[in-house]
């Protein structure tokens, strides 16, 4: 019966909601397949990953992770002013839009405009949970 038990190596499927210290919602499998991901694989953050090695299928959770667990603390380097005539053309900017940035490592990164002005505008590089503490329910529905 023990591989039913979420370790090292193992492929688990879970089903989760995950809250802000509001109660607001950023993100659910509620309508969706369950999140599917290896343990110790860093596919998902290392609080979440932790959180589920050692849960049965069927087993229930509820857990805080701090920044440093999730996405880490925001990073003010992160921050950048930006000509505005850098924005793509076509381009209606809005405080609160993601643009799509490359890096030089081909990557692709979420830049969110955090101010505008006249001569230049302000994106924030961090991820949009770098900085918060997440809370998770979850359920483990699966482990292979």
């Amino acid at each position: 019966m023990s591989e039913n038990v979420a370790k090292e190596g193992s492929k688990v499927s879970v089903e989760y909601t995950g809250t802000l210290d509001d109660g607001e919602k950023f993100d659910t499998s509620e309508g969706r397949e369950p999140l599917v991901f290896t343990i110790d694989e860093k596919q998902v953050v290392k609080g979440f990953n932790d959180a589920v090695k050692g849960m049965k299928v069927g087993e229930e959770k509820e857990f805080k992770l701090e920044p440093k667990d999730a996405y880490g603390d925001q990073n003010p380097q992160l921050i950048q002013e930006v000509p505005i005539d850098k924005l793509p053309e076509n381009v209606e900017a809005k405080v609160g839009m993601v643009l799509a940035l490359k890096g030089p490592d081909g990557k692709q990164y979420g830049a969110r405009i955090i101010e505008l002005g006249e001569k230049t505008f302000k994106i924030d590089l961090n991820h949009p949970l770098a900085g918060k503490n997440l809370t998770f329910k979850i359920k483990v529905v699966k482990v292979e």
